[in-house]
């Protein structure tokens, strides 16, 4: 029989995923442009939770790969685009009150521009079966749609149009606390997890004081955020966009059609140029700081309060930027010179780009520019906000952080992606046949089974302990100790520790 479970707004019908109860695209909330999310309109009779029926707007916004990649990460959603998408997708062991089990709320990556929550590899049915907890994937409004700050020209209707997309994250959790049960959940205790942009998401959450009480766990993984971007910079921002518009009100972009907004983004992003800050600051279409719904800056200068007693993991993939850097084909054939390997340096590292390069030299002395390159640019874009995060978290003295290295290399691709950003989700989600990421490696699937239980275990205890790894120690300033993820999974303390040392002083001076 099809499952059937009752929201708040009405009864939802699913299907049966690899032995499991599973609901797609729930509404949590509804969208009205540029406005917080307002609660889903009930319906009549049950609705049809069977299909994917969309995601966010997004056309045009996210970076195309190198074309040996394409398939690389398995089959995009092809669910089309609209801005009726402020929904849940659920998978439960099964259905009904009094279980109890874990939540695992995931959101996606995407740089709070573009993703979605309906991805195959994003499949929560083997959590769910494989550790018998209730797994919730979140789709949201983003870029232009949930973060085009009009507070200034809006007055009080678009005060908090900066953060519609934030208030988003809020409404599928209040969706979690007060629906989940029926689905075998527990309210009681939800983990918050995300990817990249997920994971910003999940730092941005942990600074909101209307998150406060609605999870109870986090782990963030290659998306530590230390700041967002300002008020002043949000409303520089919509004045390149309504330039671009040719607008003048706000009630102008309201009736603007979705894809002309959509057609505005890069533009803008382009006249508004970099942050002035731009190793810390993410997103120019993200979460703003106004004093309100993000009260300040997630982890600067110094980590949240309202969420330091919460259980945390943190952590990144070794070679973050090697997928990024792909489409370069210096990069990719591996002939990049000394030379052009400085320029790149330059600019990042600014005035410390001899030091970097003279560390770097040093340490990877057996590897190529191209390389060194990926090393240098993931420890600067990358590794350096999670340390941040994670030293300025366990400062706190309170609640516990956990920091971990996914070490473990793919050999695709003539081995050229090494650890690259994002592949670590099929990981999470026990989901790498549906991907085309590591050859189907023994070693890989293995690895993935210990995350994934890893992962479930913090969920239920807050305490990440599991037989398949070593006894995993509390991060702090002193030993820094940290779970190298790989083939065979260690503990090492302050790993790469020098390149560390190295950016926590450029960014002083830098940020």
């Amino acid at each position: 029989m099809e499952p059937t479970a009752t929201t708040t707004a009405g009864k939802v019908v699913g299907l049966i995923e690899e032995g499991v109860p599973a609901f797609r695209t729930i509404p949590y909330a509804r969208a009205d442009r540029f406005r917080p999310p307002q609660a889903p309109l009930p319906w009549s009779g049950t609705r049809d939770c069977r299909s994917f029926s969309g995601r966010a707007p997004q056309f045009g916004l996210a970076s195309t790969p190198r074309p040996e990649m394409a398939d690389f990460s398995g089959p995009p959603d092809t669910s089309p685009e609209t801005e009726d998408c402020l929904t849940v997708n659920v998978w439960t062991p099964g259905l009904g009150p009094g279980a109890k089990r874990p939540v695992m709320v995931w959101f996606h990556g995407g740089a709070f521009s573009f993703g979605n929550a309906n991805a195959r590899r994003l499949r929560g049915s083997r959590l769910a079966r494989k550790h018998d907890v209730v797994v919730v994937t979140v789709n949201q409004r983003l870029n232009i749609f949930g973060h085009l700050d009009l507070s200034a020209i809006g007055g009080e209707a678009y005060r908090h149009s900066g953060n519609a997309g934030t208030l988003d994250m809020v409404a599928a959790l209040e969706w979690v606390r007060d629906n989940i049960a029926g689905f075998g959940g527990d309210p009681a205790n939800v983990t918050i997890f995300g990817e990249s942009g997920g994971g910003g998401k999940v730092s941005t959450l942990l600074a909101m004081p209307r998150a406060a009480g609605l999870f109870h766990r986090a782990i963030i993984q290659s998306g530590a955020v230390v700041r967002l971007r300002t008020q002043d910079r949000a409303h520089a921002l919509t004045r390149h966009v309504m330039d671009h518009l040719g607008a003048r009100s706000a009630e102008d972009l309201v009736s603007i059609p979705m894809a002309d907004l959509l057609a505005a983004v890069l533009p803008a992003q382009k006249a508004l140029g970099p942050s002035p800050t731009p190793l810390f600051d993410r997103y120019p279409f993200g979460p703003v700081v106004d004093g309100d719904v993000v009260p300040a800056h997630p982890f600067d200068p110094a980590a949240p309060d309202i969420s330091a007693d919460i259980p945390l993991i943190v952590g990144d993939m070794k070679d973050e930027t090697a997928s990024f850097l792909a489409p370069d084909d210096a990069v990719w054939n591996r002939t990049l010179t000394e030379a052009d390997l400085r320029d790149r340096i330059a600019a990042v590292a600014g005035p410390h780009t001899g030091e970097v390069l003279d560390l770097y030299g040093r340490l990877y002395s057996h590897v190529n520019p191209a390389e060194r390159l990926i090393a240098i640019t993931t420890d600067s874009n990358f590794r350096i906000r999670s340390l941040v995060l994670a030293q300025r978290r366990a400062a706190k003295s309170r609640g516990p952080v956990w920091m971990y290295s996914f070490e473990w290399e793919t050999p695709v691709l003539g081995g050229r992606l090494k650890a690259p950003h994002a592949m670590d989700v099929p990981f999470t989600f026990n989901t790498l046949d549906l991907t085309n990421a590591t050859g189907g490696s023994a070693e890989a699937q293995a690895l993935s089974d210990t995350m994934a239980a890893v992962w479930a275990t913090f969920a239920r205890n807050g305490r990440p302990d599991h037989p398949s790894i070593p006894h995993w120690p509390t991060y702090d300033a002193a030993t820094r100790a940290t779970l190298m993820l790989d083939t065979t999974c260690r503990i090492e303390n302050d790993p790469r520790g020098e390149g560390r040392q190295l950016w926590q002083e450029i960014t002083r001076t830098l940020v």
